[in-house]
């Protein structure tokens, strides 16, 4: 598989589909503690017909470490790549924090951004002060238990339980300072009084069983975009391996609808 050095880390990535055709190249981007291959179903679907990138972000995966601290510098690390690989423009699509990436992306570089599909994400984390001291006990518990539960919500009941298990043991292999601190900037990620001025077009696919970032903080978030759709799927927070189909049919359609 291939890799980049960006700033210290080698990222791996996946470059596939022909370079001619079927519009402009989709770029895809995982989740907290997930890595490229939460894409596996719509990267066998789409690069049939069009380019196809995805890559693990840094301390992900099989990237390298090297320091990560904010979204912010995730953000950067994808533009790195697709200026690598030459790709000027694109439609985004983020899963969770990468949903937070590809928002930070189209605010700063609106003219590369074709449309953008933002998966299970938000753009501010609101909770009460009891869901917040929650939050920030949890990160007290031992990592083994910390990744467990935050993985186990994340998925919706009746979710294979092996399954479950084999995602837990995936994200735990991810480093406890990469988890930690990416999961404080989560926490603290906020540009929903920013997003107005996306005027990419833009589609929010939603599960309804997210319990990680509930329906109600996506509305909030949709209700400020100029121009969003929103599909709610049947799903908890995990929708690219929960429902990869379903999923897969409605970027198809919001592609296809917008070309």
């Amino acid at each position: 598989m291939p890799q980049l050095e960006v700033d210290g880390a080698s990222l791996t990535y996946d470059d596939e589909g022909p370079r001619d055709g079927g519009g402009v190249p989709l770029v895809f981007v995982h989740g907290w503690t997930a890595n490229r291959h939460r894409w596996d179903h719509q990267m066998a679907h789409f690069s049939e017909k069009r380019r196809v990138v995805r890559l693990d972000l840094r301390g992900h995966g099989e990237s390298g470490v090297a320091g990560v601290r904010t979204i912010e510098e995730l953000a950067r690390d994808v533009l790195a790549l697709l200026d690598h690989l030459k790709i000027e423009r694109f439609v985004l699509v983020g899963h969770s924090m990468g949903g937070m990436i590809s928002q930070l992306i189209a605010l700063s570089h609106p003219d590369r951004v074709e449309r953008m599909v933002l998966v299970d994400s938000i753009s501010r984390m609101t909770y009460n002060r009891g869901r917040g001291l929650l939050m920030a006990a949890s990160t007290l518990v031992p990592f083994n238990l910390f990744i467990a539960a935050n993985i186990q919500r994340a998925f919706a009941p009746g979710y294979p339980r092996e399954e479950v298990r084999r995602y837990i043991r995936a994200s735990a292999a991810t480093p406890r300072e990469v988890v930690m601190t990416l999961y404080n900037a989560m926490r603290a990620f906020d540009v929903l009084d920013r997003v107005g001025e996306i005027r990419t077009p833009t589609l929010i696919v939603h599960g309804y069983h997210d319990i990680q970032l509930p329906v109600s903080q996506m509305l909030r978030m949709a209700k400020a975009f100029p121009d969003a759709e929103v599909r709610i799927l049947d799903a908890g927070h995990e929708l690219p391996v929960e429902k990869p189909a379903e999923l897969t049919s409605t970027l198809d359609r919001f592609l296809t609808e917008r070309s």
